[in-house]
């Protein structure tokens, strides 16, 4: 049953989405208000006393708690709760009000929105560009440590720990510019297109964008109402970076598993019945996160596919709470990853015989044998050949000879045997390798400082998108102070 005087659908709905809601969509809605006014104000739509009335109201405002506001059942959701606040901060009746004039709860919806996403995704930024210095640190670091490097899950060629790790690093790299690119996309305003068709009053939208640090306006006020591409935008870019972070958090777990990394131990959970087991569960819980992620992506397109391209709630308010956690979950996934990778440290890499064994050097020696003239086929078979007669560690010249005439390659001397044999057993020969690309330590170091220059390029974009943000809030408080104080 409903709570006393709330009906089935304000009970199962409205008070559900208020609840919700109220405290995140309260300060955004009041900071919008505040520019709104004013802007009203300078173009002579409201007189002065009366603008005057509400910013001060307004300002009252700015010190309440969201999280204390309650559904009763009086008006419907957020916004008018807003308004009746307002009211009685300004100590007048809610007829009296001109906050909503030449603005609806369309173009607010998509305004403050976009203002709280812009700040979400600043944080998600933030946690993106530090776990990607936490992993050049490190693959800096052990740029000369070798493992090996697997392939459908099975050992295929000798690489380094900091090769990986640049390789993430990479990946977080275009991640963050992804984030960035997103970031100046979205800040947009939509802030004046009312219901999607504007207003006959002789309104400043540009006004509004500018003391909300806005960068421009959306072009169409029907698309700045009714698009939602950049609520699926959001929602993809979390999932994408996510599902990517959790292939390299399952690759540690493997690492941690054969003990050729340390297990921080801040990040593990022990076991219930056997007092030894410390079980490094922050991986497991890395993955949910990518799965949960790409769930709630999938809930956004779904929703906004359902929906007519106008106002909708499905496309709107329905679709908030998916992207507000997503936006969290990132923040803490890239938090989490970052933090465990910045403790990981090499244990017991796999010695050079242990991979050897594994057979991953043979492409390796496959080509020290082309480069002797021997074609590349031919080559690969005489490797494979040897390989089914015994270990590398167990071939001699004469092995090679051998074989190489059974198999028809007369071009294969004692110097190529030697060559071939040195570097099946020497998966150390990958540090010296001088592939621009590759794990060579010299060549991981370079990609190093290349991706460094990325990501202080993406920080650098972050900053000033936030020092645009915060000088815009000022010149709104400079320009609110003005008016009341006049």
């Amino acid at each position: 049953m409903p709570e006393q005087g709330l009906t089935v659908y304000q009970e199962n709905h409205l008070r559900v989405a208020f609840e919700h809601h109220a405290a995140t969509l309260y300060g955004p809605m009041v900071q919008a208000s505040r520019a709104h006014v004013v802007m009203l104000a300078e173009q002579g739509l409201v007189p002065a006393e009366r603008a005057v009335r509400l910013l001060r109201g307004l300002e009252t405002m700015r010190s309440d708690d969201p999280a204390a506001l309650t559904y009763d059942g009086s008006v419907e959701d957020v916004y008018f709760t807003m308004e009746k606040r307002l009211a009685a901060a300004a100590g007048i009746d809610t007829s009296e009000l001109d906050v909503q004039l030449a603005r609806s709860r369309n173009d607010l919806d998509q305004g403050i929105f976009r203002m709280i996403l812009r700040d979400q995704l600043a944080a998600v930024q933030d946690e993106v560009l530090a776990t990607a210095g936490v992993l050049l640190d490190a693959a800096d670091r052990y740029a000369d440590v070798v493992v090996i490097g697997y392939t459908h899950r099975r050992p295929a060629q000798p690489t380094t720990v900091g090769h990986v790790l640049a390789g993430y690093a990479e990946a977080l790299a275009g991640q963050a510019r992804g984030y960035a690119a997103l970031l100046d996309d979205l800040n947009v305003s939509p802030l004046g297109s009312c219901a999607f068709a504007g207003t006959d009053l002789d309104i400043s939208s540009a006004r509004v964008a500018e003391l909300l640090g806005f960068d421009g306006l959306v072009v169409n006020s029907y698309e700045a109402v009714a698009g939602a591409d950049h609520l699926m935008r959001v929602a993809t870019v979390n999932a994408q970076a996510l599902a990517t972070g959790a292939r390299f958090a399952r690759t540690l777990m493997d690492w941690l598993s054969w003990q050729w990394v340390t297990t921080p131990p801040e990040f593990t959970q022990g076991s219930s019945i056997m007092p030894q087991k410390r079980n490094p569960v922050v991986f497991e819980h890395l993955v949910s996160m990518a799965g949960a992620t790409a769930a709630d992506a999938a809930s956004v397109l779904n929703n906004v596919g359902a929906a007519w391209w106008e106002d909708s709630n499905n496309a709107t308010t329905d679709v908030q709470a998916r992207l507000w956690e997503s936006n969290d979950r990132a923040r803490r996934f890239f938090r989490l990853l970052g933090g465990v990778s910045a403790r990981i440290e090499p244990l017991t890499p796999p010695s050079a015989a242990a991979i050897v064994a594994t057979g991953a050097t043979t492409t390796a020696a496959t080509d020290a044998l082309t480069a002797s003239g021997v074609p590349f086929r031919g080559a690969h078979s005489l490797a494979g050949r040897l390989l089914r007669e015994a270990e590398p560690e167990q071939w001699t010249v004469g092995m090679v000879l051998e074989a190489a005439a059974a198999l028809g390659l007369p071009d294969v001397g004692e110097e190529a045997a030697k060559e071939l044999i040195a570097a099946a057993n020497d998966p150390a020969r990958v540090l010296l390798r001088a592939q621009a690309d590759g794990p060579g330590t010299a060549a991981v170091r370079r990609q190093v400082e290349t991706l460094r220059g990325s990501v202080a390029e993406s920080a650098e974009h972050l900053a000033g998108y936030r020092s645009r943000l915060a000088a815009a809030a000022g010149r709104l408080d400079d320009v609110v102070r003005e008016r009341i104080a006049a």
